[in-house]
């Protein structure tokens, strides 16, 4: 259990806020590309407690500045887009991507009023389909040199989906790999050769085991885990009764970020980047090593989960997120379907929108929910004395040197899982013909 006060410097993102302040030292997630595909090619954008509004101009550059206009507050969604900029339908002031108004239409001739006013501006980069924004001070940070980021785009899919609780819990659920046993346990195992896009519906390792049948079969796996450059790795064995040991190797990427195997060849990077305190998005860039992904499908099979244009999941709250207790008695542990992601969105909304931790009792299998909160609490301190030398990939190390991480699931011998995942990976990624995976 830890005190309110804690917890409330733990969860609350804000601007002015302890957590707030550490992440606006990282690249945050603010839209898909995706959103930006329409004729008109302007978003809003809710991010760390922050209104803003996301556009591209007519040279294609990207914009992202503060959602009501410096006059009277108009919402700047409903802007023109014209004269290279987003121009205020009010009383036509207008702005360029920097924030920077360039005129007042309506001001007497020769007002030179407009140089004074600028509103709000982020820097913005496009990524395989993601928009990230940095919203610190200074001048951003390299991007570390992940997977995710270094294949090219016909490798990578991005999507996004909202839920209804604080960052924290939702990115905790990533960091525990006791969990999968039970939540996401499926009663009756699939042809996985039919689970293409799903996660936990792949073979296990080289074997013909389903990943669903393993992880129901060895549900008290022995978690550790080791502080890297980029967070921390999560390492969980599960001893199997032939003297064979599966191993997951599954990272947080400080600050709010997982990385996890989805299949044998594919992995998931996945943010979970606070709207505000009480709603936050994943953002998932799912990268394959061996072919390019099927980005239709992929698309398909999410848009069945989730409505347009926020990215809400169709089950929900509201609707008891589908339970059937007929399923949960014969397919499901859970009885809210085959999606993991409403597994996972019901085990973090159900709580709470910001969950009351003083009531928490933590396990030996919370390892890595600690040793994280522990980093946070350490990465608060080091802005807060202005010592950013001790962020993860922020100082002491140059982010562009960072490449993986490893996210992998491996069989090996008991004695011999290390040499196991590593060979696993290497092997994985000296087959990948139509990108440089080497590390």
């Amino acid at each position: 259990m830890i005190s309110k006060q804690l917890n409330d410097t733990l969860t609350l993102t804000g601007p002015g806020t302890d957590a707030g302040e550490v992440m606006r030292r990282y690249w945050q997630p603010a839209a898909l590309t995706d959103e930006l595909a329409g004729k008109r090619p302007v978003v809003p954008v809710r991010l760390l407690g922050e209104d803003l509004v996301l556009f591209r101009d007519s040279d294609g550059e990207l914009g992202l500045i503060g959602r009501g206009c410096p006059h009277r507050g108009a919402d700047m969604c409903y802007g023109r887009l014209e004269d290279n900029g987003l121009r205020c339908p009010f009383h036509g002031w207008h702005f360029d991507r920097t924030g920077q108004c360039v005129e007042q239409p309506g001001e007497p001739e020769g007002s030179r009023m407009y140089e004074k006013i600028k509103t709000t501006a982020y820097p913005v980069i496009e990524k395989n389909g993601i928009i990230f924004a940095y919203m610190g001070p200074g001048e951003p940070p390299a991007f570390p040199n992940f997977d995710c980021f270094r294949a090219p785009e016909t490798h990578v899919f991005a999507f996004k989906g909202l839920w209804d609780c604080n960052w924290l819990q939702a990115m905790e659920v990533g960091i525990d790999p006791a969990h999968a046993s039970f939540l996401h346990r499926f009663l009756q195992d699939e042809d996985p050769a039919d689970s293409y896009g799903k996660q936990f519906r792949d073979k296990a390792a080289d074997t013909d085991i389903p990943m669903t049948k393993l992880l129901r079969d060895y549900p008290r796996p022995d978690i550790t885990v080791e502080e890297t450059d980029y967070g921390m790795r999560i390492i969980a064995l599960r001893h199997l009764d032939n003297g064979k040991t599966h191993v997951r190797i599954t990272n947080q990427i400080f600050p709010e970020a997982i990385s996890i195997p989805m299949s044998r060849e594919m992995i998931i990077t996945q943010w979970h980047v606070p709207i505000d305190d009480e709603h936050c998005y994943w953002y998932s860039m799912f990268t394959s090593f061996d072919k390019p992904v099927n980005k239709e499908l992929m698309r398909a099979q999410r848009l069945k989960e989730h409505r347009l244009p926020d990215y809400a999941p169709i089950r929900n709250k509201s609707n008891g997120y589908g339970f059937d207790p007929d399923e949960q008695m014969h397919e499901t542990y859970t009885g809210m379907g085959l999606d993991i992601n409403v597994h996972d969105q019901w085990a973090v909304e159900s709580p709470g929108a910001i969950f009351d931790r003083t009531k928490e009792h933590l396990g030996k299998t919370d390892v890595a929910l600690i040793k994280y909160r522990r980093m946070l609490r350490a990465a608060i301190a080091s802005v807060k004395e202005g010592n950013l030398e001790n962020l993860p990939m922020i100082g002491g190390v140059d982010p562009a040197t960072i490449f993986g991480p490893i996210s992998n699931d491996t069989i090996g011998d008991k004695d011999n899982w290390q040499d196991a995942f590593e060979t696993s990976d290497r092997e994985r990624r000296a087959a990948c013909t139509d990108w440089d995976a080497t590390t």
